[in-house]
C-alpha cells in the first residue's frame, strides 16, 4: 500500500531551505487564454448573418504562418489525418508505415481507407519513431511513411526523408501535438508531402475543437477538397451533383474558425515560452536519480510541448509507473498518469481481431500476407511506455517558480519510493 506524498507548495530549493513563501498552484490547461480578438471575430460572424468568409480568412492565416500553399481547415485532427488518407488515393491492402507511440486518430483514416497499418518501433529511449525502425518495415507493398511527432518532439527528418526517396515513399506528418516546434530552421508540419494539425480545446492552441491540413501540393490540396469536403461529389451538366467517391463533409465551422483565428494571434508568443519552460523542467528532472525525462535532441531549435513525461527506473525504485504517477496527481500534478494507452498495436485491439477474422483489407487478397497486432510489434516502444510518466496538462500557464515546484513534487516521490 502506497503513502500519500503531501501536496507539495514550495520549489525543491524552497522545500529544502524550509523557507515560507506563498504556495503555487500547478495549473491545467483551463480555462485557456483566448486570443483578445476572439469575441470581435465572433461577432463578426454573427452580424453577418453567417456570410462571413472566417474559415476562408483562418485558411490563408494558418498558411502564411506556416510558409506553406495550402491549408484546409477540418472539424479536427482526426478528420484532416482521414481526408489525406483518402486523398491519397492508394489501393485496398497497401501498407503505410505509422509511429508507434501516438493516438487512434492518426489510424482511423488509414483503416476507414482499407489500407494496412504497419508499426516501427521507436527509437531506444525515446517517444518517436526514425530512419533506422522504419528502414525493416519496407516492403513492396508500402506506399508512405506517416510521422508522428509525439509531444511536440519532431522526428529526425532529414534521415527518415531520405530513405523515403531512395524508396518512393511519401512522407507525412502528425502534427497534432508539435504546432510552431521547429526542426533545423524548419517548421513541423512543413517537412514532408503535406501534415494533419488539431486545434481541440485541450492543444496547444486551443479552440473549441477544429484541425486542418497543410501542403504545398497543389494537386493533393485539390483531393483533400474533393474527398473532406465536397463529399466525393462533382457537378455535371444538366444533372447536378454526382457522387463518384465516397466522400466526408470535414467542414470548418465559421465559429471555430473564428476563435482558430484568434488563437493564431497569440500563439507564436506562447510556443517560445514553452519551449523555455520544457527545456527548463526537463533539466530539473534529469537532476533526480532514477528519473529520465523525454530527451530534447540537438537538432530541435523550438519544442512547442504538449505533453511532459519522463521514465522511472524501476530498479530503483518500490513501485511501478502507474504507482508513480498515482502519487506524482496525489501531490499536485494535475492529471498525471501512465502512458500505455499510446501503444498502437496493442491498444488498437480491432486491429488484431480483423486479422484473426480475415476481415478486409487483411483477406488475402488484398493483402499480400498475414499480419499480427500486439504489444510485441515494437518492443523499444513497449518497455519505454512500461515505465513512463506523463501529464497533458504542460502549457503556457508554467513559470520558472512552477517548474520547480514540479521538479520538486517528482523528487518527494521519488524520494520516499526508492530503494
Amino acid at each position: 500500500m502506497l503513502e500519500k506524498v503531501p501536496r507539495a507548495k514550495y520549489g525543491p530549493q524552497r522545500m529544502m531551505e524550509g523557507k515560507e513563501e506563498k504556495p503555487v498552484d500547478i495549473p491545467m490547461q483551463y480555462p485557456r487564454t483566448m486570443g483578445p480578438n476572439c469575441m470581435n471575430y465572433l461577432q463578426e460572424v454573427v452580424d453577418s448573418g453567417l456570410t462571413v468568409d472566417m474559415v476562408g480568412r483562418f485558411e490563408k492565416a494558418f498558411a502564411k504562418e506556416l510558409g506553406v500553399k495550402h491549408c484546409i481547415a477540418t472539424p479536427g485532427c482526426t478528420p484532416a489525418l482521414a481526408t489525406l488518407a483518402a486523398a491519397f488515393d492508394f489501393e485496398p491492402g497497401d501498407e503505410i508505415i505509422n509511429s508507434p507511440i501516438a493516438d487512434y486518430g492518426t489510424l482511423q483514416g488509414l483503416v476507414t481507407e482499407n489500407y494496412i497499418p504497419v508499426f516501427a518501433d521507436a527509437a531506444p529511449g525515446t517517444v518517436n519513431l526514425s530512419a533506422e525502425t522504419i528502414a525493416p518495415c519496407i516492403t513492396d507493398r508500402t506506399r508512405a511513411i506517416l510521422v508522428v511527432h509525439m509531444t511536440g518532439i519532431i522526428c529526425d527528418m532529414d534521415p527518415i526523408n531520405e530513405l523515403a526517396e531512395k524508396h518512393g515513399l511519401i512522407v507525412y506528418e502528425d502534427a497534432c501535438q508539435a504546432i510552431f516546434s521547429q526542426y533545423k530552421g524548419r517548421l513541423a508540419g512543413t517537412l514532408g508531402t503535406a501534415a494533419g494539425f488539431s486545434f481541440d480545446s485541450e492543444k496547444t492552441m486551443g479552440s473549441d475543437i477544429g484541425g486542418c491540413v497543410v501542403t504545398d501540393d497543389d494537386d493533393l490540396a485539390e483531393r483533400v477538397r474533393f474527398y473532406g469536403q465536397s463529399r466525393g461529389a462533382q457537378q455535371e451538366p444538366h444533372f447536378g451533383r454526382r457522387h463518384v467517391a465516397l466522400g466526408y463533409a470535414y467542414r470548418m465551422t465559421q465559429c471555430t474558425a473564428a476563435i482558430c483565428l484568434a488563437q493564431l494571434e497569440i500563439v507564436r508568443e506562447q510556443v517560445v515560452h514553452r519551449d523555455k519552460m520544457v527545456r527548463l523542467l526537463t533539466d530539473l528532472i534529469a537532476e533526480i536519480p532514477g528519473i529520465t525525462p523525454i530527451p530534447i535532441p540537438d537538432y530541435l531549435d523550438v519544442y512547442s510541448c504538449w505533453m511532459f513525461g519522463f521514465t522511472i527506473n524501476p530498479d530503483q525504485f518500490t513501485c511501478d509507473a502507474e504507482g508513480f504517477a498515482k502519487q506524482v496527481q496525489d501531490a499536485g500534478v494535475p492529471m498525471a498518469d501512465i502512458g500505455k494507452m499510446y501503444l498502437m498495436p496493442a491498444a488498437c485491439t480491432f486491429l488484431e481481431d480483423m486479422t484473426r477474422s480475415k476481415t478486409y483489407p487483411f483477406s488475402m487478397p488484398p493483402a499480400s500476407h498475414e499480419y499480427s497486432f500486439s504489444e510485441d510489434n515494437c518492443p523499444n516502444a513497449r518497455d519505454y511506455l512500461e515505465n513512463f510518466v506523463y501529464w497533458p496538462t504542460f502549457c503556457e500557464k508554467y513559470t520558472e517558480e512552477i517548474c520547480e515546484q514540479v521538479a520538486g513534487v517528482v523528487r518527494a516521490v521519488a524520494d520516499r519510493y526508492r530503494r
